[in-house]
């Protein structure tokens, strides 16, 4: 090992000095001399490149998963029963149930059989909002024409509320952007429930 690195400290000396050769420095003719090392560099890249890849996969993966979301984010990821939704994903036509405990749910029912309330429109918010009164806000201004409109157009005390759902500043500020303006049978915690379509 000690001659090898000797021989490489060597090359490279020798092809560091090589440059400051001066006329007075070269042997005479008759003189013998080592042969000098050149140094190169290759002209052409491989013509080949490697035939064979790898053909494992590491064999260590993580067996284990966490098995619970953060605290906090329940409201964006929320545990659902079969027939819940997150309310942005409502669709115009859609009827369905409330629970005041769960305002970002909606349990969705036929329009044919008794339910709380049917969503008209659903819009979406634009701009910067720094509080979930601002939000609500905003998200009312674009459900009051539509929803005025449609709850005139209904047989008489079919329609008793409304119902704006919207996102907190959280949800919007991670792109729920949705509001669903939707015409309710009763307000509040109302018993009343709607039997058909609205028309």
């Amino acid at each position: 090992m000690l001659a090898v690195g000797a021989a490489v400290a060597a090359v490279v000396l020798m092809g560091a000095g090589s440059d400051d050769d001066s006329p007075g420095d070269k042997p005479s003719a008759g003189a013998s001399s080592s042969p000098r090392p050149t140094l190169s560099l290759p002209s052409k890249l491989p013509s080949r490149l490697p035939s064979e890849v790898p053909s494992r996969l590491p064999s260590q993966f993580p067996t284990e998963l966490p098995s619970e979301f953060p605290s906090g984010l329940e409201s964006l990821i929320p545990s659902l029963a079969a027939d819940e939704v997150p309310y942005y994903l409502l669709q115009a036509g859609d009827c369905f149930d409330t629970d005041a405990a769960r305002p970002g749910q909606a349990a969705k029912r036929s329009c044919q059989e008794p339910h709380d309330a049917e969503v008209v429109k659903v819009t979406e918010l634009e701009g910067d909002y720094a509080t979930d009164s601002a939000l609500e806000k905003a998200a009312s201004d674009l459900c009051e024409q539509t929803l005025n409109s449609k709850a005139e157009s209904q047989p008489e005390d079919t329609v008793r509320g409304i119902l704006v759902q919207y996102p907190d500043t959280t949800g919007y500020r991670v792109g729920i952007d949705d509001v669903a303006c939707s015409l309710a049978a009763d307000t509040g915690a109302g018993s009343r429930k709607l039997t058909q379509p609205l028309t």
